[in-house]
């Protein structure tokens, strides 16, 4: 897996190492899981246990994870990753720390995970967001998804509440069009 990178961000597989900053940042934090699939962590040996779960995962080809971290100070902010693959199409997910919220910084990191994925192949990525979820619907739409439909569900099997998802879908060949418009 190869490192990316971006004007202002820097996205690298994820080590054992980053256990601290991803319990600092945004695992501890119970406003970041408020829309995910997943709780806060009351202990660092709760992420301790995901992140050597996550870098086992690593092992699997098809694995495409990466922390993202800001240039200028070298700070974890967050991590993007395909969550899984579904009919051949990989489902992303993504998040970051609260203080790194509405600053661009998950659409800067989209745009280079997309490009990398298509770069793999991939004709088609799917992504999907709490309708409520107003940020994340937002980085959606700005990195070129199409809405597809929105479906009650239950959120998780840790979160079995029923919830409202939005599913958008990025075609490549929407994908190359757009970005050969930007250039």
């Amino acid at each position: 897996m190869k490192t990316l990178e971006t004007e202002r961000l820097i996205l690298r597989a994820l080590t054992a190492d980053d256990t601290q900053k991803i319990f600092d940042n945004w695992t501890s934090d119970p406003e970041v899981p408020k829309y995910m699939t997943w709780y806060a962590h009351e202990s660092v040996e709760t992420t301790r246990n995901l992140v050597n779960i996550w870098v086992e995962e690593y092992k699997n080809k098809d694995c495409l994870r990466y922390v993202i971290v800001r240039k200028e100070d070298g700070e974890l902010m967050g991590m993007i990753d395909i969550v899984w693959i579904n009919d051949g199409i990989p489902v992303i997910g993504y998040c970051s720390g609260k203080r790194f919220w509405g600053n661009g910084y998950m659409t800067e990191a989209m745009k280079a995970f997309l490009d990398e994925l298509f770069d793999k192949g991939y004709e088609a990525v799917i992504a999907e967001a709490v309708k409520e979820n107003a940020g994340s619907n937002r980085v959606i739409q700005k990195s070129g998804f199409k809405f597809v439909n929105a479906e009650s569900r239950p959120h998780s099997i840790m979160k079995p509440e029923i919830v409202t998802i939005n599913t958008y879908r990025l075609e490549k060949s929407d994908w190359l069009a757009q970005n050969r418009k930007e250039s």
